[in-house]
Parts: C-alpha cells; sequence; structure tokens
C-alpha cells in the first residue's frame, strides 16, 4: 500500500499541475488568432507574460476588445 501511494501521488500531482497551467499558454494564441494580430502588440519584448503587457494590452485584458485601444508604441 505505501509503495503504491508512493507511485501515484507524485503521479497525480503532476498530472494536476499539467492541467491547471496548460490554458495559460493557449489562451494568448487564441487572442491572436481572434484579434489577427501578433503578442508584441500587447505585449513588452520578451517572452509574453501577464506581467508584461503594454498600454494597449492592459487595455485589451479590461475591455476584451482592441477597438479604441491606444496606438501601439514603435
Amino acid at each position: 500500500m505505501k509503495r503504491m501511494i508512493r507511485l501515484v501521488l507524485p503521479a497525480a500531482t503532476l498530472a494536476v499541475a499539467f492541467f491547471a497551467t496548460s490554458g495559460i499558454g493557449f489562451a494568448t494564441k487564441e487572442m491572436a488568432k481572434t484579434e489577427k494580430k501578433p503578442c508584441l502588440t500587447c505585449h513588452e519584448k520578451g517572452a509574453p507574460t501577464k506581467t508584461n503587457l503594454n498600454d494597449v494590452g492592459k487595455y485589451y485584458k479590461e475591455k476584451k476588445t482592441l477597438v479604441g485601444a491606444p496606438a501601439p508604441k514603435k
């Protein structure tokens, strides 16, 4: 019984962690496809994350649309 717990508990933990974080990566790609804009429209240079949003990204996060968003800085 202890051996089974040693095997199942880590596997279950990894599975839960995978499913809990897998949706995060797909959201930005889906938004980019929907809006037909590259990721750098809403994110600063570097890997897109929730914390490196520019003014356009903050607007999109709040309003869920790019209509009326500030012009992206170049």
